[in-house]
């Protein structure tokens, strides 16, 4: 049984005062299948590709029925923990380390390049190439967190990216998507995933490669794309729904930064 004959990384239900304590959708899910196995253990690949997690002994296996093996040491020993960590049922929503890999090995391993494609599209229009014009607190502490990083990733991959003010899209130089594919071309599956997983819960593909490139830590990533939504909620304070939002996407990211922190 795998952990990912499951729900997307972005199926999460909003809690409400009053009435239903759950969204319909999520009381028509099928129950959670229970724990069928005792130990759960990482044994090494008999020809040197990786780590295997073995459940009571047997492989695990991707929804398309595939042995998960994992390249990585120290992101099989967090695919443990998480199950080691289940308990009278399995819950993929708790196991993101689990789902990535799974994804890596069922869709990038053969869709590398509809992958890159897609982060390179994301590219085209980053979230840190979109400048609000007001107001001018807002403007200051977007300049200030988000120029250096800019800069950062234009010199790593030798291209300047347009920045524009407000919504109105803004077509980025060819080279800039010809920079960004060859960054991102010779990642290890599992990476590329974990970088179009990151990409899309940030809204930008320069972010990514910050992290993957070590110039940014997770934390510095995280916080630089929700720079927006932290201002508003020091100018009108929090809201609950989005705050669970937020707290599944960031569960999510973290397993990403994770497979992300094994490149040199």
């Amino acid at each position: 049984m795998s952990a990912s004959d499951n729900n997307d990384n972005h199926n999460d239900g909003k809690i409400t005062s009053g009435g239903p304590k759950q969204n319909i959708k999520d009381s028509l899910r099928p129950p959670l299948p229970k724990r069928f196995y005792k130990e759960a253990e990482r044994v090494p690949c008999a020809d040197g590709s990786g780590f295997e997690i073995r459940l009571d002994g047997r492989p695990l296996r991707t929804p398309l029925k595939r042995i998960l093996v994992i390249p990585d040491e120290a992101f099989a020993d967090l695919v443990l923990s998480e199950w080691r960590a289940q308990s009278a049922v399995i819950d993929p929503a708790s196991m993101p380390a689990t789902r990535l890999a799974n994804s890596a090995v069922d869709t990038v391993a053969d869709n590398r390049q509809a992958v890159a494609a897609e982060i390179v599209a994301y590219a085209g229009s980053d979230l840190l190439c979109y400048r609000a014009s007001g107001p001018a607190s807002l403007v200051a502490r977007q300049n200030d967190a988000w120029d250096p990083i800019l800069l950062g990733v234009e010199a790593a991959i030798a291209a300047r990216f347009m920045r524009a003010e407000g919504v109105m899209h803004v077509d980025q130089p060819a080279l800039v998507c010809e920079r960004v594919a060859a960054a991102i071309a010779d990642l290890p599956d599992l990476q590329l995933a974990a970088l179009q997983l990151v990409t899309t819960l940030t809204g930008s593909a320069v972010l990514a490669i910050a992290l993957a490139k070590h110039m940014l830590t997770a934390d510095a990533v995280w916080a630089a794309a929700h720079l927006d939504e932290d201002w508003q909620i020091e100018q009108w304070g929090p809201d609950e729904e989005a705050a669970v939002r937020r707290a599944v996407h960031e569960r999510d990211f973290r397993a990403a930064a994770a497979a992300l922190e094994a490149l040199n």
